[in-house]
C-alpha cells in the first residue's frame, strides 16, 4: 500500500507560481512512476505531467509545456510540480498518482495508476 498526500495548492494571481508536493509513504517510492493529474469543474481529468521512476524521463501535456516542471526526490519519497506563469485555465483540483512501473511508458489515464492522493485545489485569479 502507498499513501500519497498533496500539499502546496492555494489561490494565486495569473502569472504567479505555485509548487505542489506529493509526499508518499509505504512501499519503495523508487519503484513507482508518478503522475500529476488535474480536473476542472465540468471537464475531464487530464494528465499534466509524468515522471519515470528515476526521474530521467518526463512528459508534459501541451497545455503546460514550458510552464510546469515535474521532479522527484527519491530520498525524500516526494514528487513535485513547479507551476509558473499560471493562467486562470489552470484552475483545478490537482491530484498525484503512483504507478508500479519501471518502464518508460507514460500512462495517460487515471485508472492506469495504482494509488492516488486526495487532491489539492489550485485557483488562479485573473
Amino acid at each position: 500500500q502507498v499513501h500519497l498526500v498533496e500539499s502546496g495548492g492555494g489561490l494565486v494571481q495569473a502569472g504567479g507560481s505555485l509548487r505542489l508536493s506529493c509526499a508518499t509513504s509505504g512501499r519503495t517510492f523508487s519503484n513507482y512512476a508518478m503522475g500529476w493529474f488535474r480536473q476542472a469543474p465540468g471537464k475531464e481529468r487530464e494528465l499534466v505531467a509524468h515522471i519515470n521512476w528515476n526521474g530521467f524521463s518526463t512528459y508534459y501535456a501541451n497545455s503546460v509545456k514550458g510552464r510546469f516542471t515535474i521532479s522527484r526526490d527519491n530520498a525524500k519519497n516526494t514528487v513535485y510540480l513547479q507551476m509558473n506563469s499560471l493562467k486562470p485555465e489552470d484552475t483545478a483540483v490537482y491530484t498525484c498518482a503512483a504507478r508500479d512501473s519501471r518502464s518508460g511508458t507514460v500512462a495517460l489515464k487515471f485508472n492506469e495508476y495504482d494509488y492516488w492522493g486526495q487532491g489539492t485545489q489550485v485557483t488562479v485569479s485573473s
